[in-house]
């Protein structure tokens, strides 16, 4: 019988449980787990991240490779793991500085099941066999273990070991519900292990021997070369590290960090998101899964829950409306309407929820507040209020005072604002591809009133900036980088945009070499340097580079995206930390005590770097930029299957599935791709010197229709069609009509 029957294949072996140097089969709840002694301490280490010091390295989103170093007591062990098939693993370790004697020191490798099914070591054959259902795993080494030891659960081995040392005899056995092979430093200081799943004893011993004969090693090939190298594999190893199995719900999903001790599992409804949005680039699968996970907060009164854990849940308020946003971008990347269906319902009670109980002086723009519902943690309370922005302690609300008889604190939230209209915008785009069209006229003209009632309350004539305000009064003094965000939902006019540049541009609010700080540099807060009062956020850093590519203000979009890559990398690199948040001043990540080292949305300053190459936003759909620069990247999801980009000296490559799509010559940007069965179009920027698109597999006598601007082109005969183009000073748009021949597009 199997335990858990909804994980694909591709993904049964994976870094699934809080210890991250653990693989678990999930369909049969198997455990092989590696476990440090460490004599000189008399302390056992299970490689958690949240006691033991561990630096997380590359990792697949399939698990097909996972690599890692821990060090214990003075000691650095390196462990990975590769896949040869969904169904076998090889791990390896690798003693690479000693901090004591290698006799004393021990590697073992616990081998146990989630229903306690006993293991069984054959000594004869030098393999551990344990039986789930009708199926078999086994286990074998590289060398023959110095001792195998028996124990009821992992927790038995660590007390065995800190009580009784390496040296004890007592705790052998061949069988037992967790079975131990134990190696030491002094005669493995390199070891090898493969695990393997078949149908028979017999089969999975041969199998687990393949595996461990292959000598398969992590490899992971570079997903991101040239510009902004690194992004893309940033990405998904925090991506993938972050993926964890929740035992409680039964589910996976990637966690805000696998790193927080928040309980059994923990959702906070933006996040999750987000993380949808960083898996898609991936895997359109887990995207889903954490989409669901997100929604699943949704509540009986229309709301979608601020954070729901294993000890809590905080019905009574939620968090900014960004799930329509991230829906529809997954929608753009993947080109999956299912994901528009299966999270439509929920996001748009969620929309009409805000406007129904957070304007209760139905002015039409919203306060941030606290229900009387649930029984979550600072519910009724000003802080309770302020979680709904997510920016808790953000000194944009120290004038707002929580008002009990509305239940929402004073001041309308220029950030929630923009949110909600950003969200109704979205929704409106959701309703119409499913056809929802009254729902699709109310949420657009919901949009339509947000931003407008933003442009004109929120925006502050004498600091020429956009701010929050008091419902009745004036608007309060600090400001945030969300006075950028009407960018991001539309409400600015060009004029108000413009003003707004000046303000990204100010040293002494918001510029610097390390943006956006979430209290302006001049203000006294910022140098609190705590969470929201001065240090920079990723997500926020996200949300106004995307409003300044709504804008097209490209150039100020790429220095953001620049600076908040550089930002990324300066931990990165040296440490392999994805913060929470960053120091604004000096970019540091781990100067205070109030940041996760491994949190999941530090991986949207990459994405924001990937997204200057390959970008899918709702306003220009599906982009590719040839800005002139060498970069390779991929391969990553996409409308059109799995694709690759290359730009060498000028001339860029789609790949579509390893195979060339298009070459293209033109050093400007191709918007709104679209590849369908017979046809392929696109918008060309403005293009300042003449050049060629190519598409190496496709005949011209395959095409029925060439236009450009809506006009038909003559094409030269040849065998592969290209398209030469010259200068021109406006976009313009290319419709590529096929005859229907398999494989043209």
């Amino acid at each position: 019988m199997l335990k858990h029957t909804t994980i694909p294949l591709d993904r049964a072996w994976n870094s699934w449980s809080t210890r991250p140097a653990e693989m678990v089969f999930l369909p049969l709840g198997v455990r092989i787990t590696p476990v440090l002694y460490s004599t000189r301490s008399r302390t056992v280490s299970l490689i958690e991240p949240r006691r033991d010091n561990v630096r997380l390295g590359r990792h697949g989103i399939d698990g097909s490779v996972v690599e890692l170093e821990t060090e214990h007591s003075g000691t650095t062990i390196a462990l990975s793991a590769a896949k040869t098939t969904p169904f076998a693993f090889r791990g390896s370790w690798n003693g690479t500085q000693p901090g004591e004697w290698g006799l004393r020191f021990w590697v073992t490798i616990a081998i146990s099941a989630e229903g306690g099914e006993t293991v069984r070591f054959d000594e004869k054959q030098g393999v551990a066999v344990v039986k789930v259902g009708t199926r078999f795993v086994a286990v074998a080494t590289g060398e023959a273990p110095v001792q195998v030891t028996g124990h009821t659960t992992i927790d038995d081995l660590r007390a065995d070991f800190e009580a009784n040392g390496y040296f004890h005899l007592a705790s052998r056995s061949s069988e037992a519900p967790v079975l131990a092979l134990r190696f030491n430093l002094e005669m493995m200081r390199q070891g090898a292990y493969a695990a393997a799943v078949a149908d028979s004893a017999e089969l999975a011993v041969t199998e687990a021997r393949a595996c461990l004969n292959a000598g398969v090693k992590a490899c992971a090939p570079a997903m991101h070369a040239g510009d902004y190298a690194g992004a893309l594999d940033a990405i998904r190893d925090v991506v993938a590290w972050n993926t964890v199995w929740d035992e409680t719900n039964a589910r996976p999903y990637t966690a805000v960090t696998r790193i927080w001790n928040l309980g059994k599992f923990a959702v906070w409804y933006n996040d999750q998101t987000f993380a949808a949005l960083l898996a898609g680039v991936f895997d359109a699968d887990l995207a889903r899964e954490n989409m669901a996970v997100a929604l699943a907060g949704a509540t009986p009164q229309g709301n979608i829950a601020c954070i729901v854990t294993s000890n809590d849940a905080w019905v009574d308020r939620t968090q900014a409306p960004h799930g329509a946003l991230v829906a529809w971008l997954l929608y753009q990347r993947t080109g999956e309407r299912s994901i528009l269906e299966a999270s439509y319902t929920a996001l748009a009670r969620n929309q009409r929820w805000w406007r129904t109980h957070r304007d209760p002086d139905a002015t039409g723009l919203v306060s941030c507040g606290t229900s009387d519902v649930g029984e979550g943690l600072y519910k009724g309370t000003a802080f309770g209020a302020r979680n709904e922005t997510g920016m808790d302690n953000s000194a944009t609300h120290d004038e707002a005072i929580y008002q009990p008889e509305t239940r929402t604190l004073s001041t309308f939230d220029l950030g929630i604002n923009c949110a909600l209209a950003l969200d109704a915008e979205m929704l409106s785009n959701m309703a119409s591809v499913l056809g929802h069209h009254d729902d699709a006229r109310e949420f657009d003209e919901a949009a339509a009133r947000s931003r407008t009632l933003i442009s004109e309350q929120l925006w502050d004539d004498e600091r020429k900036i956009f701010a929050n305000r008091q419902r009745k009064g004036g608007f309060v003094r600090s400001l945030s980088p969300t006075s950028f965000y009407p960018l991001l939902c539309g409400a600015a006019t060009q004029e108000q945009a413009h003003h707004l540049l000046e303000h990204l541009k100010d040293e002494k609010t918001f510029a610097g070499p390390y943006p956006l700080p979430n209290a302006t540099r001049d203000d006294p807060a910022f140098a609190d340097n705590v969470y929201w009062r001065g240090r920079i956020w990723p997500n926020v850093n996200y949300m106004v580079w995307l409003g300044l590519r709504r804008y097209g203000f490209l150039a100020e979009a790429k220095t953001l995206a620049d600076q908040s890559h550089a930002l990324f990398m300066q931990s990165w690199q040296s440490q392999r930390i994805a913060a929470e948040n960053y120091n604004a001043t000096t970019g540091e990540a781990m100067d205070q005590g109030d940041t996760d080292p491994f949190y999941i949305w530090a991986a949207l300053l990459p994405l924001m770097a990937v997204g200057e190459v390959v970008d899918f936003n709702p306003w220009s759909g599906w982009t590719v930029s040839n800005s002139g620069g060498d970069v390779t990247l991929g391969p990553m999801l996409s409308p059109a299957g799995q694709i690759d980009v290359s730009i060498s000296a000028g001339v860029m490559t789609l790949r579509r599935h390893g195979r060339p799509f298009m070459t293209s010559t033109l050093r400007t940007t191709l918007s709104r791709i679209a590849i369908a069965g017979a046809s392929f179009s696109c918008v060309i920027g403005p293009l300042h010197v003449p050049g060629s698109l190519a598409f190496p597999g496709i005949s011209v006598d395959t095409v029925v229709a060439l236009q450009i601007d809506g006009e038909s082109q003559s094409l030269s005969p040849g065998d592969a069609l290209e398209i030469e183009l010259s200068g021109s000073k406006a976009p313009r748009r290319l419709d590529i009509y096929f005859r229907a021949v398999a494989g043209t597009v």
